[in-house]
């Protein structure tokens, strides 16, 4: 489409308005693609087709001679909206607005604005057309209906095009943190996993608090009874005699303890609360577990009640002294090795299986560089007294107050070349009875072999009293020889 309307060939009046042919007979502007739809504009019969002539958004196009083509028209010079800046074609944006219009505004619906002698009116406005003769009322009121329609169509497309830029734009804006709460979970913990053993045994683990006039100190215990009896390590009872020992529970309450029993030399203690309605813990065995076996340990690592670690059965077999390097050698663990975090406050707390049975009864850490007025922390080296060996002595605290130690009637030393060498047999002893004499090396017990003197006292410390048992022995000349030794108890 040009810019200028032209004339239709052998069209010779000059007059924009009306034409006539031959019978005098008028003819209107014929609608174009910028019309609006066919039908909109009534005609009348017998008329003749008026080339180059346009309507848009209600407004009737006036054609010029192409000698006019640069010349207003005398009477429109009067006319105010003539003279204003004419809008940019659409597309050509000037200012980003809502669904891409200038300014904010709408896009126009139409031809470009730089056809001569006509200009486009807001949307839904009423054009207004000067000198129009009064028969031509109908094609006015026409013409008016397709401006507003072509308004409201033009108006609600650009309305959702808009709509739809603001709606993904905030949508781009939103963040995890405007999200809806889930719903509380009802899911349950699956038998065997961590979740699991914490639920079932949590409740049978017990914080104890020691006050002295030396100062403060906390450890864990282990319910065994409704009415209030508790295992724990000796060294966690200790001083108890001299200040105050308390016990919080699981649901919040608190007791006074007293000790029942203690050994140090096992590091076991039985302590009772003047409470009831607890949990007892549930009690496994430790002789059949096997080494990588999972496992959870529960206590309150420096004071921090009801902590929940997790890991495996490192190694077993480990002696280790109670009070460390420092301790005496009767005080020697057989032990069961951890990597589950173990830290000071967890001592007397429970290490259970997978089926929430206690397996051993957390007792010390190994913790390099820790002075004596120093609490080191968890390197994943854990040990816990098995449960075979803390439960007899365990029974025996309760009911009597003190425990047994199993012995073989030796005195012993560290050999360098490995195993332990007899320095004293005691009369009238186990070894004694089974023909050991001094100086001869000790080098496995129950098949197990003897690294040094520790690894001895760790070994018969896992059996029980009356316990039979072969020891390997070589004398002086290298010989060896295998004995039969039953156990006894001091």
């Amino acid at each position: 489409m040009s810019d200028q309307p032209q004339r239709g060939s052998g069209d010779p009046s000059e007059d924009p308005r009306q034409q006539a042919d031959s019978s005098g007979t008028a003819h209107l502007p014929q609608e174009t693609g910028d019309t609006p739809p066919a039908g909109a504009f009534e005609q009348q019969s017998g008329t003749q087709q008026q080339s180059g002539t346009q309507q848009q958004s209600g407004t009737q196009q006036q054609p010029h001679p192409a000698n006019e083509a640069h010349a207003p028209r005398p009477d429109q010079a009067t006319d105010p909206a003539a003279t204003r800046q004419q809008p940019a074609p659409y597309g050509a944006y000037e200012q980003p607005g809502m669904g891409g219009a200038p300014g904010g505004q709408y896009p126009q619906i139409g031809a470009p604005h730089q056809q001569q002698g006509w200009y486009q009116q807001p949307m839904g406005a009423v054009p207004v057309q000067e000198h129009r003769p009064a028969k031509r009322n109908g094609l006015v009121a026409t013409a008016l209906v397709g401006a507003l329609a072509i308004g409201l169509v033009g108006g609600g497309v650009g309305g959702f095009v808009g709509y739809r830029l603001g709606s993904s734009g905030a949508e781009s804006q939103s963040t995890s943190l405007d999200q809806q709460q889930p719903a509380r979970s009802a899911s349950v913990a699956p038998k065997g996993s961590v979740q699991g053993v914490a639920e079932k045994v949590l409740p049978s683990v017990v914080q104890l608090q020691m006050q002295t006039a030396q100062g403060s100190g906390e450890g864990s215990g282990i319910v065994l009874s409704q009415d209030g009896y508790i295992l724990t390590n000796a060294h966690v009872a200790e001083g108890a005699g001299q200040g105050r020992l308390t016990a919080m529970f699981h649901d919040n309450r608190t007791a006074s303890v007293r000790v029942v029993g203690s050994d140090p030399k096992s590091d076991l203690a039985v302590v009772k609360a003047d409470i009831t309605g607890l949990t007892p813990a549930e009690l496994g065995r430790s002789d059949d577990l096997p080494v990588g076996a999972p496992v959870v340990a529960i206590g309150s690592p420096f004071g921090l009640s009801g902590t929940v670690t997790s890991g495996i059965i490192s190694a077993k077999d480990r002696p280790v002294r109670a009070g460390g390097q420092s301790g005496a050698q009767d005080s020697v663990l057989n032990a069961l090795q951890t990597d589950a975090a173990i830290n000071p406050g967890n001592s007397g707390g429970p290490l259970v299986d997978m089926d929430g049975r206690v397996v051993g009864i957390n007792s010390a850490i190994y913790s390099p560089g820790s002075g004596e007025q120093e609490q080191g922390g968890s390197v994943g080296l854990g040990f816990a007294i098995p449960i075979d060996q803390a439960q007899r002595t365990a029974k025996e605290l309760k009911d009597t107050g003190s425990a047994t130690q199993t012995t073989l009637g030796v005195s012993i030393q560290s050999a360098p070349q490995g195993g332990a060498v007899v320095r004293q047999v005691v009369p009238n002893g186990p070894a004694q009875q089974a023909g050991i004499q001094n100086d001869e090396l000790i080098t496995k017990f129950d098949g197990r072999f003897i690294e040094d003197a520790d690894a001895l006292v760790a070994s018969v410390r896992s059996h029980q009293p009356g316990q039979k048992v072969q020891v390997t022995v070589s004398g002086p000349n290298g010989a060896e020889r295998t004995v039969d030794v039953v156990l006894a108890g001091q």
